[in-house]
């Protein structure tokens, strides 16, 4: 076994095109693996890095971790321009095709109903700081009014992962994510910089976005951390 299949999300069929020549880890040109009706986003990765074992010793280092997530996160970006992808964890692979079709037929029915949820959404995260005083009862009300405009919403960890918001400094009293349409995300913009006016000084307002849905992907992005996932055979 000298290749393995790394997979980066799966989605309904799409008609656009991806970007020319692209590539994932490695640099390894992408690829797109049908069945019944979902298709896994993929490249071939080497079994001397990304086997069990080998993969479980790289984990262990930050410097190849925020590698793979780099490349990681430029298919999903890829992808969130073209279509609605539920994006996996980074470092997931199967040990080979017929793998990866096993695990899609043995959860055709959960990545249905996530991208049934997810189609025609994207992720917007906001943060607030405060540099001088405490800001919680601006973050509260900011957090109930996009909340109410979107379909759903989730605090995140104060730990950054991919897509990571801009590194801020002062006290944060808000990170949340949001999952809007994307006929409304311009609207939901302009409630975002409405708030940012409306701040009081020393209170500062962050958005990023759109992202693929990662805080809403379930298990299957696991957000946080990157814990890898290895389909095949155990050594």
């Amino acid at each position: 076994m000298t290749g393995l299949r790394y997979v980066y999300a799966v989605c309904r069929p799409f008609r656009a095109a991806l970007q020319a020549q692209l590539t994932g880890v490695g640099g390894v040109p992408v690829g797109l693996l049908n069945h019944q009706g979902l298709v896994a986003v993929v490249s071939t990765v080497p079994a001397s890095d990304f086997a069990e074992e080998p993969l479980l010793e790289h984990l262990a280092d930050p410097d190849w971790r925020a590698a793979v997530a780099r490349c990681h996160q430029c298919v999903i970006d890829a992808l969130t321009a073209v279509t609605t992808p539920l994006p996996l964890r980074p470092a997931t692979v199967c040990c080979d095709d017929s793998a990866l079709r096993a695990m899609m037929e043995a959860r055709e029915a959960e990545f249905t109903h996530t991208l049934d949820r997810l189609d025609g959404r994207v992720e917007w995260g906001v943060r607030v700081y405060t540099e001088t005083q405490p800001a919680e009862e601006f973050a509260t009300r900011l957090h109930a009014m996009l909340s109410r405009y979107a379909e759903d919403s989730r605090f995140r960890s104060r730990k950054l992962s991919a897509p990571e918001l801009s590194g801020g400094t002062g006290h944060n009293v808000l990170n949340a994510a949001y999952l809007v349409s994307r006929a409304d995300s311009e609207e939901f913009v302009e409630m975002v910089d409405r708030a940012k006016s409306d701040a009081l000084p020393g209170v500062r307002v962050e958005l990023a976005g759109p992202w693929a849905a990662y805080s809403f992907a379930g298990e299957y992005a696991e957000e946080k951390e990157m814990h890898g996932a290895y389909c095949g055979p155990r050594s």
